[in-house]
């Protein structure tokens, strides 16, 4: 997948007046590239463009015009490209009930440590490793970054996949099991994430 530099930024002022144009091309990426995890996960799978779009929003938030700056938040942000052979998402814990935040954070603790989730499909499991240093022992994020790594063998299975195929992304925490089944879609998509092109 092709790098992200600094010139493929827009400044500030030419985002912010085709920002409604970039928003509506990103949520209809992200129809095949979010999905949920039983109630509470939920997991958009990153590309290039849901990742410029991210930095744009950051800088603009932010009202970052030092190119230095700029150029840290590029390569920030970088580092979470998909590559041929690793697939990267942003996990999300969500809790709409104020007062369940802290005990449902506590119930999926070990989430990031242990192998909890994964990509299943033709036989073949794909463990997500995440980011480390999110979460300490009392204390888990409600955002994480992952990746998922491929063998060879996985992502020319992967590519390869039969028409109808099912691929599955499942959590086996102790506390949380939860599986969904990803969209014809969605699966295109991860494979133009891996692919060679």
């Amino acid at each position: 997948m092709r790098e992200i530099r600094v010139t493929d930024l827009l400044d500030n002022t030419t985002y912010e007046q085709r920002r409604g144009d970039f928003r509506s091309r990103i949520i209809a990426l992200k129809k095949d590239r979010g999905m949920n995890l039983g109630p509470i996960l939920r997991l958009v799978f990153e590309n290039r463009d849901t990742l410029l779009f991210q930095i744009q929003e950051m800088l603009l938030v932010e009202r970052t015009t030092d190119p230095e700056k700029r150029a840290e938040e590029v390569e920030i942000y970088r580092t979470m490209l998909p590559t041929r052979s690793t697939l990267s998402a942003t996990l999300m814990i969500e809790i709409t009930e104020e007062g369940r935040i802290r005990e449902t954070l506590d119930t999926l603790q070990g989430l990031d440590r242990g192998p909890y989730l994964h990509l299943a499909f033709g036989g073949e499991r794909v463990t997500a490793q995440f980011e480390p240093d999110r979460s300490t022992d009392e204390k888990l994020s409600s955002v994480h970054y992952l990746t998922f790594p491929f063998t060879e063998k996985q992502r020319s299975g992967f590519l390869g996949l039969p028409e109808g195929e099912r691929v599955m992304l499942l959590s086996d925490h102790p506390r949380y099991s939860a599986m969904t089944i990803l969209s014809p879609g969605a699966i295109r998509s991860l494979q133009g994430d891996l692919s060679d092109e």
